[in-house]
């Protein structure tokens, strides 16, 4: 029996961005650079401020990937904010809000839209089909909503989820069902596109969703988890995407 493609929910980074190799610990030493009024470069620093704000650095980032190794264990989720706090920053600081725009800017070169996405976006909605994304994220809706809208591409979603605002992360059944019906589809009614197996084919193929793989993001050996699943179609570019669903739907 057929079942006809009603909804297409995408995974975000190394899916709907191109894949980068981002430099994890640089992240937070910027932060705390900020925190203690070290700007990059400059020689008039005490000593006293760099060791501080190298063990801040160093904090932030240990919690950050204890957060992202219970994700992979237990599939709990985390977000921005209490990472930080774990780690002992004081969100009241006169200068948190510069480190958190130190580290938005870090993040910046990272987060752009690859350009197959509008048209890809605008394809599914022409043909009737929702489009969706459920990310594993610890950053905000917000701030998510903020990079769809920096690229244009923001008014063609049609449903969003973020592990930062769920209690699991993927791949958890609960999430794939939380989106699902935030699109209001059935799950068996509904594709699950991502670049990782365990999170992005297992995942939903748990409740009957099918996966299509996107083979092209080079995932460190520490942030993979060996399993058997095997996508329902691969996709090397994004745009295959069309062609694959359009298949499915003429069967």
């Amino acid at each position: 029996m057929s079942r006809p493609v009603e909804a297409v929910v995408f995974d975000w980074g190394g899916t709907l961005t191109p894949w980068h190799d981002v430099d994890l610990p640089e992240q937070w030493r910027v932060f705390a650079r900020e925190v203690h009024g070290v700007p990059v470069g400059s020689s008039q620093v005490s000593a006293e401020d760099l060791e501080q704000a190298h063990r801040l650095a160093e904090r932030i980032h240990a919690a950050e990937s204890a957060a992202w190794r219970r994700g992979r264990d237990e599939h709990s989720s985390a977000a921005l904010s209490a990472i930080l706090a774990e780690a002992g920053v004081d969100a009241a600081h006169d200068r948190h809000h510069l480190a958190l725009a130190a580290y938005r800017r870090f993040w910046e070169p990272h987060t752009h839209t690859d350009p197959q996405v509008g048209p890809l976006w605008t394809g599914l909605r022409e043909r009737g089909i929702k489009v969706g994304v459920l990310s594993n994220t610890i950053w905000t809706r917000e701030y998510h909503r903020e990079i769809f809208a920096r690229d244009g591409v923001l008014e063609l979603l049609d449903a969003d989820r973020y592990s930062s605002e769920l209690e699991h992360v993927k791949p958890h059944p609960e999430v794939f069902r939380e989106i699902c019906r935030a699109l209001d589809v059935q799950p068996t009614r509904a594709v699950y596109v991502g670049d990782r197996m365990f999170e992005d084919v297992h995942g939903p193929q748990q409740v009957g969703m099918r996966a299509i793989w996107v083979p092209h993001s080079d995932i460190p050996a520490a942030q993979r988890v060996e399993v058997t699943a095997v996508p329902d179609a691969r996709a090397h570019e994004l745009l295959d995407v069309l062609g694959v669903v359009d298949g499915w739907n003429a069967a």
